[in-house]
């Protein structure tokens, strides 16, 4: 009998030194996280991205394109709308393409490495080695990591939890938390291929705005369109909707907002310019890159401008922290008054 329980409880503690071998720590992870990062010489993935703002979740399809050193190709959809926004980076700078206008904008900017981006696997790897404090737990086919971010309204969007595969280290999923750790943003990867081929010209800017402009056409004369208004939805304490006007230009209608209190701010939205098809419009910009989730925006001094949808947006304020600006123009999804 003592002969069958030594014999029992030497194989109970040779299981248990065999499972703690084979665990990875939160430092075998980064590190295997890392090295993976540095292996790669690019990458193309998939994934829908959930935006949580506004009446109801906003869902977009976004197409991530990656060749080392420095080529990225982010294509951002919404199946529901007529436009969509692509961001391209090559050797000849930072674009911003928004098909459905035959627009293009060029930015002298650093990105993708200024801020966090939930859909980036680099960004992804960056923001977990960054945090030294980063939480960390094992599943049986999951690594998660809860991190710090470091987006441009940091204080408003502090946390994420990034989900990785246990065998292939992939990205899973991302959740981007409030300061409440409800999520934000929800970015949900459905393929990643870290062996992809790139053609020579694969981010060639005029090649990409003539394959974008195939799934997404230039938009009809928009003089015959109408836009439907819409609000901010972030919550201000004592700021509130004070004034709605509408006024008539030669685009058309222009719809002003004011909202008063201690933190005012006016939102302009009216019916964007579409270029000729014959001619690419690659407009220079001295602004800073901004990314809204939905679209990307230019940030100047106490001001957002950005176009969705067949529509321009301006936010301006004095009051506003840069950060705010940011929080509210991500907002800008509602058509009922908040």
């Amino acid at each position: 009998m003592r002969k069958g329980l030594w014999l029992f409880g030497g194989l109970l503690l040779a299981m248990l030194v065999l499972s703690a071998c084979g665990a990875k720590s939160k430092e075998d992870v980064t590190k295997g996280l890392d090295k993976k990062v540095g292996e790669l010489k690019g990458y193309k993935a998939k994934a829908k991205m959930t935006l949580e703002v506004g009446n109801e979740p906003q869902v977009y399809d976004i197409d991530v394109w990656h060749h080392k050193p420095g080529d990225y190709r982010v294509h951002l959809k919404n199946a529901k709308k007529e436009q969509s926004q692509m961001i391209l980076r090559n050797k000849s700078g930072v674009y911003v393409l928004t098909p459905a206008l035959n627009k293009s904008y060029r930015f002298q900017s650093d990105w993708p490495k200024n801020s966090s981006q939930a859909y980036l696997y680099e960004s992804l790897v960056k923001d977990v080695l960054a945090d030294k404090d980063a939480k960390f737990k094992s599943t049986k086919e999951h690594y998660i990591f809860e991190t710090k971010t470091r987006y441009q309204n940091q204080k408003m969007l502090p946390t994420q939890e990034i989900t990785f595969h246990r065998k292939t280290l992939e990205p899973v999923s991302v959740r981007v938390m409030d300061t409440d750790k409800n999520p934000v943003v929800t970015v949900e990867f459905t393929k990643v291929d870290f062996d992809a081929k790139f053609d020579d010209d694969a981010f060639d800017t005029k090649k990409n705005m003539t394959s974008a402009q195939l799934e997404v056409p230039v938009l009809a004369d928009l003089s015959t369109k109408e836009f439907t208004v819409k609000y901010a939805l972030a919550e201000i304490p004592g700021v509130k909707l004070s004034e709605e006007k509408a006024i008539e230009t030669d685009r058309g209608k222009r719809v002003i907002l004011t909202y008063e209190g201690e933190k005012s701010f006016t939102l302009i939205q009216e019916k964007a310019e579409v270029v000729p098809t014959a001619s690419m419009e690659t407009v220079d910009m001295d602004g800073e890159m901004v990314d809204l989730g939905f679209a990307v925006g230019v940030m100047n001094d106490h001001s957002i401008v950005w176009s969705e949808d067949g529509v321009d947006y301006m936010l301006a304020s004095t009051d506003l922290t840069e950060e705010e600006l940011v929080s509210v123009a991500r907002s800008v999804q509602g058509d009922t008054v908040k």
